[in-house]
């Protein structure tokens, strides 16, 4: 982890973290796995606070770890690398998407135009072993993660967080509902998107809260030349 850079904001708020017993036991085991291939590259582990500076964040999705396919993963929670075929439960997220606001499927599943506009995209644990899920598990990002969460709930005020799936909803269970939206739903995983995740209108809910509260909107169109009905 040592050649892994992080936004300044970001870098100030998690400083501490880095020097804790768990985030050195988690740094020791990621050199120990340097031999297998582990996703996302090391560049990209931080990419979702890279390109969203805390001061800047309106919207926070929360995923559980990076894709573990080969090209999949690049740093952002359900996004993947344009090229890439979309995963399943990135489908049913533009599913939802298109029948909430009218936004047609893209052709491909790089959500950085979301980031771009304060959609911190954060998975709760930031690598992986190639075709392994769950692989890094209770290592220590969990707590690394939940310490993002916890000075966004604090410090900041009239956020979003949209919790798909049991786990994510427990990890957020800290977060204020008083000073934010919290948008709780099942998981859009093909297993469970019929339970509750498809009808959940979580983008416009989103856009409601945020023009209700000056923040500005989200322009939820993947694509250039998609448009919002």
């Amino acid at each position: 982890m040592s050649k892994i850079t992080l936004e300044e904001s970001w870098k100030e708020i998690l400083s501490d973290e880095f020097r804790k017993d768990y985030m050195i036991s988690l740094r020791k085991y990621l050199k120990e796995e340097k031999k297998k291939i582990i996703y996302p590259p090391g560049p990209l582990i931080f990419r979702a606070l890279d390109l969203v500076r805390f001061k800047d964040v309106k919207v926070i999705i929360l995923g559980q770890d990076p894709y573990h396919g080969p090209g999949q993963a690049h740093g952002l929670s359900f996004s993947v690398e344009t090229g890439i075929k979309i995963p399943p439960s990135l489908q049913n997220i533009f599913t939802e998407l298109q029948n909430d606001l009218g936004i047609k499927k893209p052709k491909h599943g790089n959500l950085e135009k979301w980031s771009n506009q304060g959609v911190l995209l954060l998975n709760s644990i930031l690598t992986v072993e190639r075709g392994k899920a769950g692989s890094h598990a209770a290592k220590g990002w969990e707590t690394f993660t939940d310490k993002i969460l916890s000075n966004l709930s604090a410090q900041r005020n009239n956020l979003v967080f949209i919790l798909w799936g049991k786990k994510a909803q427990e990890k957020g269970a800290f977060l204020n509902h008083e000073k934010h939206l919290v948008l709780s739903s099942a998981h859009p995983s093909p297993y469970s998107a019929n339970r509750g995740f498809f009808g959940s209108k979580p983008f416009s809910k989103t856009n409601m809260y945020l023009k209700k509260n000056e923040c500005g909107l989200i322009n939820w169109c993947v694509e250039d030349h998609q448009s919002e009905k």
